[in-house]
C-alpha cells in the first residue's frame, strides 16, 4: 500500500456524449468544467468518479454508501417524449454491500462484487419527490498499472440492473392523457432492466490526470422493453476528462484502494 496526499485538489474539463435516458434514440453532449477532488480518509473517500462513506470494513468485505444519478431530459427536445412532462434530475443515494472476490499480492488487481440498493429522487429544485428504488449487482475488476502500460490503472465493470415499477414508470410510463397514435398509454412493471458494461482508462501525472471511459448498455429483455418510449434497445456512452492538480496535503495516508 503506497504513501499518498490525505488530499488532492485541481480542476480540469470534462467532454461527454450519451443517450437522454436508456432506451433513448436521442443524445446529449457537454463539455464542461470539472472540479478534481480527492480524499482519502478512513471512514470518508472522495474519489474522482464517486463519494463513498464506509461504514463498515474488513478483509472480505465493506459496507459503504453508494450515488448515483441522472441528468434532466426536456420533452420538448425530445422526439419520443414530445407533449410529456420533463424528466426532472434524479439522485440515487444508498448502501452498497462489497464483497472481495480476489486480491493480488500487489494490490494491483482486485475483483469485486458490489451489491448497491439505492432509493431514487427527482427534483425540479423547487420539490422533491421519490420515484422508487434501483438494484444494481456489479462484477467490478480494477487493475493498476497494467501490463505494457505503467501508471496506467484500467476499471472494467458489469452487471444486470433492477427496480420497481415506480422507477420504471417515471422514465418509460406514458398516461392516458399523454397518449397519441403513436404513442400509447403504457404502465411500467418493476423487475430486470437490462445489463450495463463499462471499462474506465486512467494515469495520475504528476501535476495531471486524464480518464476515459466507454459504457454499453443494453435493454434487451427488460419488462419495460416494449414501452413507445424506448426507441433503442442498446446505448453507447462516452466521455473524456483532463484535470490540473494545483494542490494536495502534506500529510500522507496509505492508499488502500
Amino acid at each position: 500500500m503506497a504513501n499518498q496526499p490525505l488530499w488532492e485538489a485541481g480542476v480540469g474539463v470534462a467532454a461527454v456524449d450519451f443517450p437522454a435516458y436508456r432506451g433513448s434514440d436521442q443524445r446529449q453532449s457537454y463539455v464542461l468544467p470539472i472540479p478534481y477532488f480527492v480524499y482519502r480518509g478512513k471512514f470518508l473517500k472522495i474519489e474522482r468518479e464517486k463519494i463513498r462513506g464506509l461504514l463498515l470494513k474488513s478483509d472480505k468485505a465493506e459496507l459503504d454508501i453508494s450515488i448515483n444519478g441522472t441528468v434532466p431530459v426536456k420533452s420538448s427536445d425530445n422526439q419520443a417524449r414530445s407533449g410529456m412532462p420533463d424528466l426532472d434530475p434524479t439522485l440515487e443515494i444508498g448502501p452498497s454491500l462489497n464483497l472481495s472476490l480476489f486480491k493480488s499480492a500487489t494490490g494491483d488487481q482486485k475483483l469485486d462484487l458490489r451489491l448497491p440498493l439505492r432509493p431514487v429522487f427527482a427534483s425540479n429544485f423547487s420539490s422533491i419527490k421519490n420515484v422508487g428504488w434501483i438494484f444494481q449487482p456489479q462484477l467490478n475488476l480494477d487493475m493498476r498499472h497494467i501490463s505494457g502500460l505503467p501508471g496506467w490503472n484500467l476499471g472494467l465493470l458489469a452487471g444486470p440492473i433492477f427496480a420497481d415499477a415506480r422507477y420504471h414508470q417515471y422514465f418509460y410510463g406514458v398516461d392516458p392523457q399523454y397518449a397519441t397514435s403513436s404513442r400509447p398509454a403504457y404502465q411500467a412493471r418493476g423487475g430486470y432492466a437490462g445489463v450495463q458494461f463499462i471499462s474506465a482508462l486512467s494515469k495520475r501525472f504528476p501535476d495531471y490526470w486524464v480518464g476515459a471511459f466507454v459504457k454499453f448498455d443494453t435493454l434487451k429483455g427488460a419488462v419495460f422493453a416494449d414501452s413507445p418510449l424506448v426507441r433503442s434497445k442498446t446505448n453507447v456512452s462516452t466521455g473524456f476528462a483532463i484535470s490540473r492538480i494545483f494542490g494536495k496535503s502534506q500529510k500522507m495516508v496509505k492508499d488502500d484502494e
